[in-house]
């Protein structure tokens, strides 16, 4: 743990160009932003007029990141909507940006993407009873984030 003594100091333009190298590296959102600028134990003015500066030259944009994390969740991870969301809330992007964002996601790559993630996890379910089976498939979907009404008819599907 360092203390106060050693920790660096910045000025605000050493900031900037540190926080415009980790917006550089992957997108961020403004709570990632924020919380390095209070790492980097900046005033609040400072903090402020820094982070207007990333806005204007488009290092940071909340909009941007959040249709990135939507199609990098669902297409590498394979995450449903109720998971992609909760974790878009938890980083503090608005409603109506996570609604936008979600247009990334074609409802025809949901629901095959549903069916490979259930048909993938079936196939490593040992478990004879199908009651069971078709629980712990639907556990799974259910983690995962996706919607009871799409799971319980994949899992029917699949499991008959």
């Amino acid at each position: 743990m360092k203390s106060n003594q050693d920790q660096k100091s910045y000025t605000v333009k050493e900031a900037t160009i540190k926080l415009m190298q980790y917006c550089a590296y992957r997108d961020r959102s403004h709570k990632e932003v924020e919380e390095k600028l209070r790492e980097m134990r900046m005033i609040p003015a400072a903090q402020e007029q820094i982070i207007i500066q990333l806005m204007q030259e488009d290092f940071l944009n909340e909009e941007r990141f959040a249709r990135n994390f939507v199609r990098g969740k669902f297409r590498i991870k394979k995450w449903g909507r109720i998971k992609i969301k909760q974790e878009l809330k938890a980083r503090e992007i608005s409603a109506p940006i996570i609604k936008l964002a979600f247009s990334e996601i074609e409802e025809k790559d949901y629901q095959k993407t549903l069916y490979e993630v259930a048909e993938k996890k079936l196939r490593l379910i040992k478990e004879s009873d199908p009651f069971k089976k078709r629980k712990k498939l639907a556990d799974f979907l259910l983690r995962k984030g996706y919607e009871s009404n799409f799971v319980y008819e994949a899992v029917s599907s699949l499991i008959p």
